[in-house]
């Protein structure tokens, strides 16, 4: 590698760095008006060049948090909302402060679950379970298309109740007598198939963050088991991890 090539290579490592600052920045409301600073105070701040600078913004704006426009500067596109992971509850419960959560019900019956889903809710493989597929809105912008199995007990009560305006896991909690407990989750990215990018209005193969979770009573019994495909440019994941005492290490012989 040249030193022309290492040069370019260490300017680009360094961009990504301001694009994350920047980025922390945005998501977390330091730039209430919209604006960010110009390109020479970001240079003063970050104690890099201008090229440099005007690559972090590139990437930004490649993701569709903000904007440049000649003789206007940089400006916030788009708004992230924080959904928290330390409690477990449903989006209207997490982003009720930011807006009105509002889900367009596509599809609601009693089906024939796939041979997984009644494993992963512990059910024989004859029994019916309900299943509620939802394009959820955020002040009417779309936020994420959820996939729902439920047992058919706890399930078929909500088929009369309002899917529209309630969050699932509210309407569990009420028809099961008792509050959730727990839920595995898991996290992953994957490009939009061209059926869910147009209901969540994004370009074809775009990233959406998918999440799988199964979700138990306080007595430990599954109840709802989803898949949530998330739109990324309008939300962020937040928690907070404790360290605990590492793992016993096993030594094998």
């Amino acid at each position: 590698m040249n030193n022309l090539e290492t040069a370019r290579r260490r300017r680009a490592d360094r961009a990504r760095q301001v694009a994350d600052v920047l980025r922390h920045q945005v998501l977390a409301g330091s730039f209430p008006q919209g604006q960010l600073p110009r390109e020479a105070q970001l240079c003063r701040d970050f104690e890099v060049s201008r090229n440099t600078v005007r690559e972090a913004l590139a990437l930004l704006a490649g993701e569709g948090l903000v904007e440049r426009s000649p003789g206007v500067g940089t400006t916030v596109l788009t708004e992230k909302y924080a959904h928290g992971l330390h409690r477990l509850m449903g989006l209207g419960e997490t982003l009720h402060s930011q807006g009105q959560i509002t889900n367009d019900v596509r599809t609601a019956a009693l089906v024939r679950p796939p041979a997984l889903v009644a494993q992963r809710l512990g059910l024989r493989d004859d029994q019916l379970v309900v299943y509620v597929e939802r394009l959820r809105r955020l002040d009417g912008v779309p936020m994420s298309l959820d996939l729902t199995y439920l047992p058919r007990d706890i399930g078929e009560p909500l088929l009369a109740a309002d899917l529209a305006g309630q969050d699932i896991f509210v309407l569990i909690e009420r028809v099961a007598g008792q509050p959730l407990g727990s839920a595995d989750i898991s996290f992953e990215a994957v490009n939009a198939d061209p059926h869910t990018a147009g209901l969540l209005e994004l370009p074809q193969q775009a990233a959406v963050l998918m999440v799988e979770r199964l979700t138990r009573l306080a007595d430990g019994r599954p109840v709802d088991l989803e898949w949530i495909r998330f739109r990324g440019d309008r939300l962020a994941m937040h928690g907070q991890l404790q360290r605990g005492a590492p793992p016993a290490r096993v030594i094998g012989y």
